[in-house]
């Protein structure tokens, strides 16, 4: 029986649930599950189950076969005890078995032992004479069963979004802008604090520049904002950057990573490419630009294809892009394509890994965690993992798997097809008739070296020839050893006649050349589809492996998710549909407005990419694990909002971006640090450092070298001379060693990052000391560091040196001959500021050492030349250097 077949019957589960749900939400608003320090107030639910669950329930209670007859889910199983007798002994510390193997470090087995803290609790809950905080269902459920507490269902992810009222604040009303501006100051007040002064204008357009385009405002730009004295030039200058087309490619980055987008299969060193897959990327700088709701992305995301009558041809542009946003579920690494590895396990683990994309960027849950066994410390089962990836088994089936360059769907139209067809025949009738060329040649060749033996030797050798080398008799393998240049075929003739040989193919190549342009290129779709009418049975692995299928498993949500708002109605195999329709119903059960997480999780990505830290700093685990919203109500507040304004993000960044929260300086009050150093009251602006692609970006538009061009095949990388990963054509041998061709791509190679192929063996060195997103299989939250490799690269890295330059050449073309005209519009294009008095004097001082001390460089660059170099160039290029590689470029206040 499975579980939605369980869950929809009466039994132990559904009479437990009944039992524990009542006052569930009462913790929600809170999102309190700290064990209290005060024994007598410690509980089996609340303080020591957590505990056992994470480091005993696989063992002991969530397998069907209980290890040792012992089951820990209940106070009342631990009394009736295993094959030792009774686990613990209520208010009798030293007479509890459980406790003696426990403290004596003898379970749980293997390296991974409670903790001195959880000791301490469940001796100290022993002692008190193991509590509980409600009786113990009088019907036990069999090991195996899935089994909520009030504790799992009360969590405050798990519960309704609900729309709480705005606060009203008195004090410093005057700072309310927005309505989060409101719940933040309450919060504020509440600890005697306020917000801090607001950023000057410089300030604020390079903080929203970045924020929306991943590129610093140019000087003209900051002169416009800072001349703008409307009362409503935030506003405008916000509704600017969103209507860029840069502001596409900038979101679309931050979704890549939560996708896990790469331009590569991964999984084994091979790596093979996945040419097509930049189609996704495009996608997605098209929808963020155009705004469309987010709702609709998520449905496209997981069941596009669903959306769209098979056979998939003729397709209009937006049954095109449904197609093309499946690839969000072609994502994860895929090794099965690899003839090297077992397909059994490269099968499971592209699905394992697909279903840990899908669940942390929808649901910001580590569903995966229950691949094996039940989750360790969210009330996730093994069984609700099977379910979900039922969802997705139709078009990842692993029993009838497709390659991935089976999956391509071709975007030929039938005109094409018939043009592909006849160039094919034209090409074949091309091969043909030089075949029949070079037959005549070795025919003509055969004739002439037959003369050169006796006459009555010609027939037995031109039969000896013709025959198979293991069909021929001792005789003639004798004879065509004594003549045997009549051993002429289409492979060696050109031994014979090199010149009639290369003048047949050189006719011949010519003709091919003429035709091979006649074939329509190649148009591919990296997408997921399914195959019409095929319904594939999903079973639960035991202990995850593959090999030990168990009972039938159908398509469902997560139990946990179903307690609040109920069991979604996810189809075995719509009759209405060609396909399933398992995926089209659980996106639509997403984006419905009732669920509990997926509009949390997206509004608080948004929220984290404006200040740094989201409301839940773990942007990618709402579970316990997870950190807990700093402000819960202002989540689900702005949760609500977006999906009651349409599910459209810049409707929320301008929401964000004009709030007073978001204007504030950065800098530290002391006031502040003593009571909230971390700064999550957002008491004041958080610095943040560029990510990497962005470092990038920043240098070539600052340089001006910056090729605007967008969408399009992805730009290539390959490792230079050095090994080092850049951007440019890969001209490594068979062998993999460099050569020496050029590897130049031209202005290609100044495209912005995101158009930069992404290799999982290949990370761009450039970027990679700077936190690139970890692709395994995908990056909810990117790390920021602060390391000494990062100054290492900028110091150091040919790219950034030529930048310099080139920076330098801008700013002497724009700025004149006034080396202080100079300083000041190196400056503004680095900083988007003015330099004051002081720093200008430092710059030209600065100058003047470079000056002397490339003196002789200067000297040996004039002798070469062949016209005169320009003596200040080389000092600010090292000027320029220095401002790339400074904390004010590479930080955003």
């Amino acid at each position: 029986m499975t579980l939605r077949r369980r869950f929809r019957t009466p039994g132990f589960l559904l009479a437990w649930l009944v039992l524990v749900l009542p006052g569930a939400g009462a913790s929600a608003r809170a999102g309190e599950t700290d064990s209290p320090s005060d024994p007598a107030s410690l509980s089996f639910e609340r303080d020591v189950r957590p505990i056992l669950k994470e480091h005993c329930f696989h063992c002991h209670g969530e397998e069907p076969k209980l290890k040792s007859g012992l089951d820990l889910r209940f106070v009342q199983t631990m009394l009736d005890g295993g094959l030792t007798g009774e686990a613990i002994v209520p208010g009798d510390l030293d007479g509890s078995f459980l406790w003696h193997r426990i403290d004596a470090d003898e379970m749980p087995p293997g390296d991974a032992k409670l903790s001195s803290e959880q000791k301490a609790t469940i001796a100290a809950w022993i002692d008190a004479g193991a509590p509980t905080l409600r009786p113990e269902p009088e019907e036990i459920p069999p090991p195996g069963e899935m089994v909520l507490t009030q504790e799992d269902a009360g969590f405050w992810s798990f519960q309704p979004i609900q729309r709480p009222d705005v606060p009203v604040v008195e004090a410093d009303a005057s700072l309310v802008r927005t309505p989060l501006d409101a719940f933040l100051l309450d919060r504020l007040h509440d600890k005697g604090l306020s917000f801090g002064p607001e950023a000057d204008r410089t300030t604020f357009i390079r903080r929203a520049s970045m924020d929306l385009l991943g590129l610093p405002p140019t000087p003209e730009e900051v002169a416009d904002f800072l001349a703008d004295d409307a009362p409503d030039a935030v506003d405008r200058l916000i509704d600017r950057l969103l209507e860029s087309p840069h502001y596409g490619e900038r979101w679309a980055r931050h979704w890549m990573d939560v996708a896990g987008y790469a331009d590569s299969d991964g999984y084994t060193l091979a790596d093979p490419v996945r040419p097509w897959a930049y189609r996704y990327r495009d996608y997605l700088i098209r929808a963020f630009n155009a705004d469309r709701p987010w709702d609709d992305l998520i449905v496209e995301q997981l069941a596009g294809d669903e959306l769209v009558a098979p056979p998939y041809e003729q397709l209009g542009p937006e049954d095109l892009d449904r197609l093309i946003a499946t690839g969000f579920l072609r994502m994860a690494p895929d090794g099965t394509a690899d003839g090297e590895v077992d397909p059994v396990v490269a099968r499971n683990d592209a699905v394992a890994e697909t279903i840990k994309v899908v669940s942390t960027a929808f649901l910001g849950l580590t569903v995966g965690c229950a691949q094996c066994h039940s989750h360790r410390y969210d009330p996730i089962s093994h069984e609700d993992y099977f379910r979900f990836r039922a969802l997705f088994e139709p078009a990842l089936d692993v029993s009838d798997w497709k390659l991935p360059n089976a999956r391509l769907i071709s975007l030929w139209t039938d005109a094409d097809r018939e043009q592909a067809k006849a160039a094919a025949e034209a090409l074949a009738q091309v091969n043909t008739e030089r075949s029949e060329a070079i037959n005549d040649l070795v025919n003509r060749i055969l004739e002439k070296e037959l003369e050169a033996a006796p006459e009555e030797l010609r027939q037995p050798l031109r039969e000896a020839r013709d025959l198979k080398p293991a069909d021929r008799s001792e005789e003639q393998v004798e004879l065509l050893r004594t003549y045997p240049r009549v051993l002429v075929t289409s492979g060696n003739v050109s031994l014979y006649d090199a010149k009639a040989y290369n003048e047949i193919t050189a006719e011949f190549a010519k003709r091919t050349a003429a035709v091979e342009p006649k074939r329509p290129a190649d148009n591919y779709v990296h997408a997921l589809t399914e195959i019409p009418g095929k319904v594939p049975t999903t079973h639960l692995f035991l202990r995850g492996d593959p090999n030990q299928p168990a009972e039938e498993v159908d398509p469902g949500e997560l139990t946990i998710l179903t307690v609040a708002t109920g069991s979604p109605d996810i189809p075995i195999d719509d009759p209405n549909l060609p396909t399933t329709g398992r995926r089209l119903a659980y996106a639509r059960h997403l984006t419905g407005g009732e669920h509990p997480l997926v509009s949390r999780v997206l509004v608080n990505r948004i929220w984290m990419h404006h200040f740094g830290r989201g409301l839940v700093a773990s942007t990618g685990d709402f579970g316990v694990l997870g950190d807990r919203p700093s402000h819960p109500d202002l989540l689900d507040w702005l949760a609500d909002d977006f999906m009651q304004g349409g599910w459209t993000l810049k409707r929320l960044h301008r929401m964000i971006m004009t709030s007073t929260a978001y204007r504030q300086v950065s800098t530290r009050r002391p006031e502040l640090d003593a009571i909230d150093p971390e700064n999550v009251l957002l008491g004041r602006q958080n610095v943040r450092r560029l990510e990497a692609e962005v470092v990038r970006d920043a240098i070539l538009a600052t340089s001006g070298t910056l090729n605007p061009e967008a969408f399009g095949p992805s730009v290539p990388v390959a490792p230079d001379e050095a090994g080092r990963i850049i951007v440019g054509k890969d001209n490594r041998d068979s062998a993999g060693r460099p050569s020496n061709a050029d590897q130049s791509l031209g202005n290609a190679a100044l495209r912005r990052t995101l158009y930069v192929q992404i290799r999982r063996t290949m990370p761009l060195g450039l970027t990679e000391s700077f936190d690139p997103p970890d692709l395994s299989p995908s990056c909810p939250q990117r790390d920021s560091s602060t390391v000494a490799p990062q100054s290492l690269m900028l110091m150091n890295n040919p790219f950034v040196l030529e930048q310099s330059e080139a920076m330098a050449d801008r700013v002497i073309a724009s700025a004149g001959d006034d080396p202080s005209d100079r300083i000041r519009l190196a400056w503004q294009l680095a900083f988007a500021r003015e330099p004051d008095a002081e720093q200008v004097a430092g710059a030209l001082d600065y100058l003047d050492r470079q000056r002397s001390t490339l003196a002789d460089q200067l000297k040996a660059d004039d002798a070469e030349a062949e016209t005169k170099p320009d003596p200040d160039r080389l000092p600010l290029a090292s000027f320029c250097h220095a401002l790339l590689c400074s904390n004010g470029f590479l930080y955003v206040d």
